[in-house]
């Protein structure tokens, strides 16, 4: 008998069986589209009445974006018919809070130290005139700002800019070359007054005295160049001090 005769006479089928049908989804088969509208998005998204509201803050906040462009344009612009029309409104948005310094980029950067420094004459009890030491309000601001993540405007620049502005409408001699030079002093006045103040001075303030110290910054080691670096102190007369100067109200 053959070997692959079954006993009823058939012979077995050599063929392998069919393989089992897969379970479930194939992987490839793309997924259903989700049936039904897509719900909008963004400010669509919103009832009328807020979509009007985000409307009208949309373009306040283009409106107060493209007028303050155009005024730190025209402030670093050079010198044309708006800004001579409109030089004071242009001064007055920039100032203090967005004002341009372009010391930095400038080819020959700002290399010195400047420290304002101011004493006083202190009218006692007893009515003797005491003179005080100098106070170095440089290092006080500096003090401040070291560490602080968040220094005010104040801190950075109130003093800087007040003394630069001084520098600046004066003289070697300290003499006033215009009204822009008066108005200086009562601004440099007002804020070493209004610093003052808050000390302990023993008496009522009558006098102050201002000076700075400037000094070059050392280059560095592997620069060839040769500084002086020697402080160099510039000191103003003495300013008398009246109410108005110590005036909180009025800053």
């Amino acid at each position: 008998m053959d070997a692959n005769d079954r006993g009823d006479g058939t012979t077995p089928s050599l063929e392998a069986p069919p393989p089992p049908a897969p379970q479930g989804p194939p992987r490839d088969r793309p997924q259903d589209p989700p049936q039904g509208p897509v719900p909008p998005g963004g400010i669509a998204a919103l009832s009328p009445r807020y979509q009007v509201a985000a409307a009208l803050v949309l373009a306040l906040v283009a409106v107060v974006a493209g007028v303050h462009l155009s005024m730190v344009f025209l402030h670093v612009a050079p010198p044309n018919t708006m800004t001579k029309q409109h030089g004071q409104a242009v001064d007055d948005w920039v100032y203090p809070e967005f004002e341009q310094n372009w010391k930095l980029f400038a080819p020959n950067p700002l290399q010195q130290n400047v420290a304002v420094q101011v004493r006083a004459q202190v009218r006692t009890d007893e009515g003797r005139i005491v003179t005080t030491g100098w106070y170095d309000l440089s290092a006080q601001d500096g003090r401040a700002i070291d560490g602080n993540l968040l220094p005010s405007h104040t801190q950075q620049n109130e003093l800087r800019r007040g003394w630069d502005f001084f520098v600046a409408s004066h003289d070697s001699e300290n003499r006033p070359n215009g009204l822009r030079g008066e108005l200086s002093e009562r601004y440099i006045r007002r804020i070493v007054a209004l610093r003052l103040s808050g000390e302990e001075l023993g008496g009522t303030l009558d006098r102050v005295q201002l000076r700075s110290v400037t000094t070059n910054v050392r280059p560095p080691s592997w620069s060839k160049e040769t500084v002086d670096t020697k402080p160099v102190r510039r000191t103003l007369p003495w300013w008398p001090i009246t109410s108005q100067d110590t005036e909180v109200s009025a800053r």
